[in-house]
């Protein structure tokens, strides 16, 4: 015990010995006990980075990876930075903008001290903010053999520096879109096969656009396993309601609501999408949101349970249970036609255009009828072979008579309309419209309609 302490101190008292005697030379460097060695330093002693430590001076992040983190630094090798600079047609590293650059850089970059053995199959958010509206971008990061990166692979792991790690990897991660992101992780090549089946470019065309912001809820590969199509929709048209254009919509960014889809019904009207957040995020009521916010240059990918299959009007009814729950009581009492089957057609008597009644207009009936007179109040709420969009209303219009019989007459207020049903009970608010459906379309309305008879 006593010797293995004097071998400890021994050391340490011959540096001491050595410090002092060179501090009494007034002519002698002052030596320091102990000297700390940061990524920068590092890659600046390391010949196969020195593409890299040219870049990060260029791009001005030298200070910032001298900061004291810690950093996990994805380093990519010169023959890395060579083949990037090639495929993307640059000359060199001069021709980079500056801010392509920094971001690029940064995008190997991610918070905190994570050694190779700590890295899990799962997303990370990169320190780049290239990603759509500002946000940090994905990274996906993939253990099963090895160590990738968005398919960047590591050669050299756990470089310790003083303020965090690097891992050296084979090749440079690029700013990555949607599509981009899509084939990284190999749970989705169901997904990236069905866009690309038979050479199909239309996907890959749109989701690549820089200039839009997109929604993706993307299904995994068991999704599409479990998939049967039983409705036999286009395949394309069912992709395509996967899309939300125009918005990057984060998972807090949603709640319970309607958005439009890529997708669309024969006229061309975009296919709606209900979004419900009460337990996650799930979507028409049957497709959950099991990993949220893999953000991209133009947009965010949240992967799904299961394939969303183009939406009837009945899946809109059972899906908004805080909405419809009362008409699809209704519909579905004793009694009753087999309504279900009736608006779930997509070959008989549709496009349906349907006035449903929320929850509270039922709640405010005196009673709620039951047996035919049940049947006539219900299909005076349809108007069969017709898809009428709100665009379509005018002031003093009479529509097509209702499934019942009547005719409904809408009247202008407020910059809306107002209906008048087969009873003469006018004032009946839309407070939402133009919820689509493949075969039709819902407008909510506040108070039950009431026919003649």
């Amino acid at each position: 015990m006593i010797l293995n302490n004097f071998k400890g101190i021994l050391p340490l008292a011959l540096a001491s010995i050595f410090f002092v005697s060179c501090s009494d030379d007034d002519n002698a460097p002052e030596i320091p006990m102990e000297t700390e060695t940061d990524i920068v330093d590092i890659a600046i002693t390391d010949s196969n980075l020195s593409i890299l430590v040219e870049a990060l001076d260029e791009a001005d992040l030298v200070s910032t990876l001298q900061g004291t983190g810690p950093f996990t630094v994805f380093a990519p090798t010169n023959t890395a930075f060579q083949a990037f600079l090639t495929e993307n047609n640059f000359a060199s590293l001069d021709d980079i903008p500056q801010e392509t650059l920094k971001q690029v850089l940064l995008n190997h970059v991610v918070s905190g001290n994570v050694k190779a053995a700590d890295l899990e199959t799962t997303y990370y958010s990169s320190s780049s903010t290239a990603g759509v509206d500002g946000k940090n971008l994905s990274l996906y990061v993939n253990t099963t053999e090895g160590v990738t990166i968005n398919g960047s692979a590591v050669s050299t792991a756990d470089i310790e520096a003083s303020n965090g790690t690097i891992h050296v990897v084979d090749k440079v991660i690029g700013l990555p879109n949607v599509v981009n992101h899509a084939t990284y992780n190999s749970a989705f090549t169901s997904l990236v096969g069905a866009l690309t089946t038979d050479g199909n470019t239309v996907f890959t065309d749109l989701l690549s656009d820089a200039e839009q912001k997109f929604t993706v809820f993307a299904p995994t590969n068991d999704a599409f396993t479990a998939f049967e199509n039983p409705n036999e929709n286009e395949l394309n048209n069912i992709l395509a309601n996967h899309v939300i254009a125009g918005a990057a919509l984060a998972a807090g960014d949603l709640s319970n609501s309607y958005a439009n889809t890529a997708a669309a019904n024969v006229d061309g009207d975009n296919l709606s999408i209900y979004v419900n957040t009460d337990d996650g995020v799930t979507l028409n009521g049957v497709s959950k949101v099991i990993i949220a916010d893999v953000v991209t240059t133009n947009g965010i990918i949240h992967a799904v349970d299961t394939v969303i299959d183009l939406p009837t009007v009945v899946t809109f009814a059972t899906a908004d249970s805080e909405n419809f729950s009362s008409l699809v009581g209704a519909l579905t009492s004793e009694g009753q036609p087999d309504f279900v089957s009736i608006l779930s057609s997509t070959t008989e008597n549709n496009p349906f255009t349907v006035f449903a009644p929320v929850n509270s207009a039922f709640a405010a009936l005196a009673e709620v009828p039951a047996g035919e007179d049940l049947t006539a109040v219900l299909t005076h709420h349809v108007i069969a072979e017709a898809n009428i969009v709100s665009g379509d209303l005018s002031d003093g219009l009479v529509s097509p008579a209702t499934l019942q019989g009547d005719a409904l007459t809408f009247t202008a207020s407020d910059e809306t309309f107002v209906i008048t049903d087969g009873a003469g009970n006018t004032g009946i608010a839309i407070v939402k419209a133009d919820v689509q459906a493949i075969n039709g379309i819902i407008h909510a309305i506040d108070t039950v309609l009431i026919p003649s008879n």
